[in-house]
């Protein structure tokens, strides 16, 4: 996830405060904010709980942090109402870590798409394609020097780490799917880019999107090209998936995973569209002589990188230069020790 320039004056943030760990806020009738920490240099998620008459549900778990467990203990044992359903909008760890372990506690159901769950499991399995030796190789043949591969080889599945179990069941989701949580209808949108097949929940008759990590207020969310589908474009999917937001009123109010809630769908999706116009623009301006994503890491993320975040800058650089190439920006040059460097076409 990368900054963004300062957001627009047409964004309007409704909440001064941050709810404390194991406290919540209300951001609307039977709308509660929690925000629980993470281990990275992006320090926090925001969860959200829902009311549903007797019962709770929740909307994404936390990483698999004794923390976040002691977080919600707090929260769920002052209310008391058991929890009845989980929603979980995609498969990092930071959303799906601890569902299994939520879930068990009331016996709730777990709901999500089928391919976050397939993803999931794909990675926590390390799964051809998933695993950690084909990022890698993925990585060493886009010119990644070898000493993040070593770091990142060494690592191993830091997945498991955030994410202890998982679920071995669920309810499936689809796009257009309503929810019936509390007598309100919530809309199931899906998106993609970020994830395979990551579900907002949008309930028009409170103005709330919960937008998960598709639509956030100060960062761009991670776009990268996996081992799996090394070729495709996840950038291209996610601005298509960004403008299709700006159907919903723009004075819907946007929980999203990571800030604050805020309001301005529109000036958010514009400003996030020109920020990746930018970045694909500054990548096609360093291709002056054929270079590959490990040579251009700098361009985009011109500062210090951990191993963690040289896992998401590769990702990403990646995904933007096979955005270029499907835009006919950019051609692909492979040599023959299999390193892919890219050109503008001429």
């Amino acid at each position: 996830m990368t900054p963004t320039p300062p957001a627009s004056p047409a964004l309007h943030y409704p909440f001064e405060h941050l709810p404390a760990a194991g406290e919540y806020l209300e951001v609307a009738p039977g709308i509660r904010w929690l925000r629980m920490s993470l281990p990275f240099a992006l320090d926090h998620i925001n969860l959200w709980l829902l009311e549903d008459g007797d019962r709770l549900v929740a909307v994404d778990c936390g990483y698999g942090l004794a923390a976040t467990r002691d977080a919600w203990r707090a929260v769920l044992d002052a209310d008391g109402r058991p929890l009845q359903r989980v929603i979980v909008t995609h498969h990092h760890p930071d959303h799906i870590g601890l569902a299994t372990w939520l879930a068990a506690r009331d016996g709730a159901t777990i709901h999500m798409t089928q391919g976050e769950f397939l993803a999931a499991q794909a990675i926590w399995h390390q799964l051809p394609g998933y695993c950690v030796t084909d990022m890698v190789a993925q990585f060493a043949r886009h010119g990644l020097d070898p000493a993040p591969l070593d770091s990142l080889r060494t690592r191993g599945n830091a997945y498991r780490r955030g994410a202890p179990e998982l679920p071995a069941a669920f309810h499936r989701l689809f796009a257009g799917d309503e929810l019936d949580i509390g007598g309100r209808r919530w809309r199931v949108i899906i998106g993609y880019g970020h994830a395979p097949e990551h579900a907002s929940l949008y309930c028009a008759e409170l103005g709330i999107l919960i937008s998960g990590d598709m639509l956030l207020p100060r960062i761009s969310t991670n776009i990268s090209a996996y081992a799996a589908t090394p070729d495709d474009d996840p950038l291209g999917w996610f601005l298509a998936s960004l403008r299709a937001l700006c159907a919903l009123p723009d004075d819907t109010l946007v929980l999203p995973s990571h800030g604050k809630p805020f309001k301005g769908i529109r000036a958010r999706v514009d400003q996030l569209v020109e920020h990746h116009r930018e970045r694909c623009a500054a990548l096609l301006a360093a291709c002056d002589t054929p270079k590959s994503a490990g040579d251009l890491l700098a361009t985009l993320f011109p500062r210090e990188l951990d191993t963690h975040q040289v896992m998401f800058a590769m990702g990403e650089a990646i995904a933007h230069l096979n955005h270029l190439e499907r835009q006919g920006a950019l051609s692909r040059e492979v040599d023959a020790n299999g390193l892919i460097r890219f050109t503008p076409c001429r």
